[in-house]
């Protein structure tokens, strides 16, 4: 297993809420799909759904025997949150850093139980392999020695995560550039959907605050938006208020700052007991404090920001690709189970789910037709030299994140998409130019999945002539009629 950074960071360790599951006798299967459906506003594989939500209680009773450190209530049964979208409470956590003790868990398991996986840190991915058509590796860079790898497998499993670093404002990590969706669709994979990425509205808003996320859980234990003048909003825009699916709040929030001229909402749970807010949100309520914010007594300030890339890497819940040997699960997949807006908290989900399934394929297709490893040929640098002039990239990488944010954000239009467009077009010659002229660097590989994965953002959006789920645009605020489409793209090899 490789990791561009270190194996902990990843936008898995900071996901706070939890993992929707149905697990209380007032749920239901159906109550949890249906309100997945919702959510997705017409684009969810019902079939899809039904798998992941059926399978999840089995998957968390699994996290559970390993360890995982799920919150109990003073009854001893598991504490369920609730969030926006969902009709009943059924998001399991831990604390309010459910991800990081999950991945944390998982890795310790396989660190002690499972020797011969190697983990190999600080090496990113700069391409895949492919041989006659099917996946036979990738070129890797080892950004500590500088040496471009070349790394066989008769397998190959995407699981990058998602690109909210192509906004400059986002809740996810300095990783999530994209990396798995850009290689693969520059390897011929099909990509599904790109155009809903999801806008979490309430993203801590402080000078000195870089990407802290203000979990949607805080509306389901009752948190309420205040607009600059100390007036609830919600019920303007949606009869569910703060709990409306993130798409409609983020729109809301967006609207509010606009016709007002301010730069921040806020969101207060001071009116709640301050133990309780203690104990719930630890992490969110030591982070606030330590800039200077107390929320058992004001409200937080908030903006959205680039939070969940729904669409991705087309593939089935086994991970399978239109490419032989390439796999890709969780964030970096299309599977239809968000279709145009993910459903609170059934993100987690659908990683131990997809990871349940791919490794099953797997391990069977490796018993019934076992194969050898392909020769994956060396890195050839030609004619690259050393480059001294990193300013360059860092002024495309801002260019590239600042155009996605004024142009192809909450709300957009065909001009703003047009600009975009052009914008980006020059930006990906640019980089395509220096990518060939100067030795390879992390950032200008990053760069270079970042700005692929901008323009398929922007071609998807230009393409779907309705308004859907994250996807709101002025020139078609109403949805198709009748059955909607997967937006698809795929580049075929020169």
């Amino acid at each position: 297993m490789i990791t561009k950074k270190r194996k902990t960071d990843s936008n898995s360790a900071n996901a706070q809420g939890g993992i929707a599951v149905v697990i209380s006798p007032e749920d239901s299967i159906e109550k949890h799909i249906q309100d997945t459906l919702v959510a997705g506003d017409g684009l969810c594989n019902e079939a899809v759904v039904r798998k992941v939500v059926e399978n999840a209680p089995r998957l968390v009773h699994e996290l559970i025997d390993m360890g995982v450190p799920f919150t109990k209530n003073e009854k001893g049964d598991y504490d369920l949150g609730k969030e926006g979208g969902h009709s009943q409470r059924r998001v399991i956590h831990a604390g309010d850093v459910t991800g990081n003790l999950v991945q944390e868990t998982l890795l310790n398991h396989v660190e002690k139980e499972c020797p011969d996986v190697e983990i190999r840190e600080n090496t990113i991915a700069v391409n895949l392999v492919i041989s006659d058509g099917r996946c036979i590796g990738v070129h890797a860079l080892d950004t500590q020695s500088g040496q471009v790898l070349s790394i066989e497998a008769r397998y190959t499993i995407i699981a990058s995560g998602g690109a909210g670093k192509v906004y400059l404002y986002t809740s996810n990590p300095d990783i999530a550039t994209g990396d798995g969706i850009a290689m693969a669709y520059r390897a011929g994979a099909v990509v599904a959907n790109m155009e809903f990425f999801q806008f979490h509205p309430t993203c801590l808003y402080h000078p000195y605050a870089k990407s802290f996320l203000i979990s949607e859980a805080l509306r389901g234990e009752g948190a309420v938006l205040l607009n600059h003048l100390g007036e609830r909003f919600m019920q303007k825009y949606d009869k569910r208020g703060e709990l409306a699916p993130r798409d409609i709040v983020s729109r809301a929030v967006d609207q509010e700052m606009k016709q007002y001229g301010i730069d921040n909402v806020f969101l207060d749970l001071s009116f709640k007991p301050a133990p309780f807010i203690i104990d719930r949100f630890p992490n969110i309520y030591h982070t606030c404090l330590s800039f200077g914010i107390d929320i058992t007594k004001q409200p937080i300030p908030v903006v959205p920001a680039a939070h969940f890339t729904c669409g991705g890497i087309l593939a089935g819940l086994d991970g399978i690709t239109n490419i032989e040997g390439l796999y890709a699960i969780g964030e970096a997949s299309c599977s239809g189970l968000h279709g145009a807006n993910r459903l609170a908290s059934n993100s987690l989900l659908e990683c131990l789910v997809m990871a349940d399934y791919t490794s099953k394929n797997l391990r069977s297709t490796m018993q019934e037709a076992p194969l050898t490893l392909q020769h994956v040929r060396e890195w050839e640098i030609g004619k690259a030299k050393e480059s001294h002039e990193a300013v360059v990239v860092k002024n495309d990488w801002d260019e590239v994140r600042t155009t996605m944010w004024n142009y192809v954000g909450i709300v957009r239009s065909m001009r703003s998409l047009s600009r975009a467009k052009s914008r980006i077009d020059l930006l990906q010659e640019e980089i395509k130019d220096y990518y060939w002229e100067y030795w390879l660097t992390s950032d200008l590989i990053e760069l270079r999945h970042l700005v692929q994965v901008a323009d398929l953002i922007i071609r998807s959006a230009m393409s779907r002539h309705e308004s859907r789920g994250t996807h709101y645009i002025l020139d078609f605020p109403n949805k198709i009629q009748g059955p909607s489409k997967d937006t698809i793209l795929r580049r075929f090899p020169e």
